[in-house]
Order: C-alpha cells, then structure tokens, then sequence
C-alpha cells in the first residue's frame, strides 16, 4: 500500500514561528487563498479564514486500503478492527493493516440514490457486552423517504446484523434524494444525536425552522428511540419531542468534545458559507433565513442577511466552501494535536485540522491537498490513530 512519510515543513515553521502559540496569535496569513463568493462581514473576528497553523510534529499517513466501494463512514471495533459502511447497504470489517476481514449484511433496505444508501454507523457504549450497533440510512416510506435509524445486532459468526429494527425516522418523508445528514454520536449518558437534512429543495427548505418537521434538525433520543428526557420542546405541543436544536441545511458531522463534553457540527452550506457550530440545547441555527453562502445560480438566500436576533452564529465558516463531512476530536498521542478537531471534505479535497480555544477558532490547516481525494469521513480509534475514508474508496491511516 501507498505509505507517505510526512514531515510537516519544519524549515517552514523554524522561520515563520517558534511554536503553536505563535502561529495562532501572530500569523495573519489564512490557509484559504481563493476569492470568497460574498463580501458578507463576519460577525466576530476569527469567525473566517483563521491563521495558518503547519503541524511541528513529525507524522506518517499511509494507505491502507484501495478499491473498497463506496464507504459513507468509518469506526473501529473494540479489537482495533475497522467497520466501515458502503452506500450500497452493507458493512465491511477490515484488519489493522487494512485486509479485508469480513462482509457484513443483513442492514434493512435502503434507497441507494443520489446521496442515499446506508450512511452513518456507531457503536452502542456497551457493544462490548451487547454487540449492538446503531445506523442512518435512507428509507423508502410513505410517498417518499427519510432519514432512518436502526439498531441491530452484529454477530460477526453469521456475518450479519440480526433482528435490525428501525427506531427513528426524520418525517415527514419527501420524494427526492438530497441532504439526508445522517451522522450519529453518543454523549456520555448514552444518549444519540442523530443530524437530520432539510432535504435540499426549496419547497422543503423553510422545514428547518419549523417544529412540527424533523427536517433540518438534531435529534436527541434514547437507545429506542423515545425522545430524551430533558430536550427542550417537550412541553410544547406543537413542536416534535426529539427535537434538540434547528435552523440546519445538512449537517454530515457531529463529535463530541473529549473536556468539555460539548457538541459540535459541521454543517455544508450552499455556494460558500460552510458552517462549524457548537449546538446548544433549543437554539435555532438561522438556515435558511441567515447565511454566509449564496444559491448555486449566486443569487442571495432569502434577504441576503447573516445575523438575525434568536439565531445563532456559527463558530467559524468558509467561503468559498470546502464540503465538510465526518468530522473527529483529537485525544491522541501527537500532544500538539490535543482536542484539536479534524474535518474530512469532499470538494475541498484535503483534511482539515481547527485548534479551537474558548470555542473560537484560532488556527486552521489543511492536510493531504495534493492526495486530491473527496474525504468522506474521519475517525479517531481508542489507540489514538486517525482513519479517513475517501469517496473513491480508499482508507487512510494518520499517526
């Protein structure tokens, strides 16, 4: 397999700074050097284009694996095994040194078009005792489909999920093929996060701000799928019980910061205005009323307007956009990467890495550019290594 010895610059870093600290404080140069789409203002300073941070420590990034099909997200078994998902509705479990181990199916049927299929995968905090794991797929329902989770049993004898039943399902459905958002993530009282999308298209789109939708949403439910006790619209009768916060386009990461136990997404955006948010209970993210991007055919979303009282400002943003997908805090071995938070994108083609102090962003970098691979999703294993899947189906492994 390809292997890539990576020595981050150093010559680089020895003339343009002494340490980290130095980069994020007194480096104004961004990472970004393309022209944004908009000559919208940002609401803070830091909210865009960050200082450059270059990585000091020596890493090694190696393929793995090639050719694997079309894998939507990743996760590592408690034997540091790797379960990745493929689109088209079943699992593979691959070795540390990225052979194939086993196919797994069994998973209910999905809808395996446009960006439907069998989607996100986690496993349940107690696999170890009751080998249940948690997925997002795209279902055929009513008139249309949505965005739904199950649970099943992994019983790697058979090679299969047994008595998978679906839990969730982000109604109401809609005949179309777009923005399923689908990432899972459990908190540390065991309750999943499930990111839901506004479907795409303009008829469904004002869906995001409404209670009564899953759509464009996060979810906050238990492991039957009953709404969490303390979510916020639970007294609200007009509103849907799970849900946890809105005003979302189509949030395709989620993770959960290892201090502070804090949740954060990262959500694409239209032309530009890619978003990174730290989701709080019951607050309203503005999509689509608030935006830093603009339509395809560049006209304005809606009034053109990115601040509006009762929304909520993401943390940081991109324009142009880089398409960020599966998304991982770091807690490994490499001290400067600490509870740094990495973004695996798909037109951007590289892999970013955000320092984020007191939940602002001070440093930006951006890792295998010259791969040119759609990263569809990045993992942190228990033993500290990064694992990224790319669309063309390849594994990538950083330590």
């Amino acid at each position: 397999m390809k292997k890539i010895l990576l020595y981050t610059n150093l010559i680089l870093c020895f003339f343009s700074c002494k340490n980290e600290k130095d980069i994020t404080t007194t480096h104004h140069n961004s990472v970004e050097k393309r022209k944004p789409n908009t000559d919208y203002t940002p609401a803070f300073d830091g909210q865009t284009r960050a200082p450059k941070m270059v990585s000091q420590s020596n890493y090694e990034v190696e393929i793995i694996a090639e050719d694997i099909g079309k894998p939507w997200s990743i996760k590592d078994l408690p034997d540091n095994r790797l379960l990745v998902t493929d689109q088209s509705g079943y699992a593979q479990i691959f070795l540390e040194n990225g052979n194939l181990d086993k196919k797994i199916e069994g998973f209910l049927d999905v809808v395996f078009e446009g960006q439907g299929g069998l989607l996100d995968i986690v496993l349940d905090p107690d696999f170890d005792n009751n080998n249940l794991i948690y997925w997002t797929f795209s279902e055929a329902y009513e008139n249309g489909t949505v965005t739904a989770v199950a649970k099943g049993l992994l019983i790697e004898e058979e090679s299969s999920i047994i008595n998978p039943q679906v839990i969730f399902r982000a109604t109401p459905a809609y005949n179309g093929h777009m923005h399923y958002g689908s990432r899972l993530v459990f908190d540390k009282d065991g309750f999943l996060y499930v990111s839901t999308g506004e479907r795409s298209n303009l008829e469904t789109r004002p869906q995001a701000q409404e209670l009564n939708s899953y759509l464009g949403k996060i979810i906050k439910i238990d492991k039957n799928g009953n709404p969490a006790p303390n979510n916020p619209f639970l007294t609200d009768a007009q509103a849907k019980d799970g849900i946890y916060s809105y005003g979302h386009r189509n949030v395709q990461g989620l993770a959960i910061h290892p201090q502070t136990k804090e949740l954060w997404s990262s959500e694409m955006g239209p032309k530009g205005g890619d978003e990174l948010n730290l989701i709080l209970s019951g607050k309203n993210y503005g999509w689509p009323i608030i935006s830093y991007g603009l339509e395809y055919n560049g006209d304005k979303i809606g009034e053109g307007i990115t601040e509006k009282e009762g929304m909520e400002q993401p943390r940081y943003y991109w324009d142009p956009s880089i398409s960020p997908s599966g998304i991982t805090f770091y807690n490994g071995k490499l001290e400067e990467w600490k509870n740094n938070l990495f973004l695996a994108c798909l037109s951007g083609q590289h892999i970013i890495r955000l320092k984020i102090v007191n939940n602002r962003i001070v440093g930006e970098e951006r890792l295998l550019e010259n791969e040119q691979e759609r990263f569809r999703d990045i993992h942190q294993a228990r033993n500290g290594v990064l694992y990224a899947i790319t669309d063309s189906g390849k594994i990538y492994k950083i330590e």
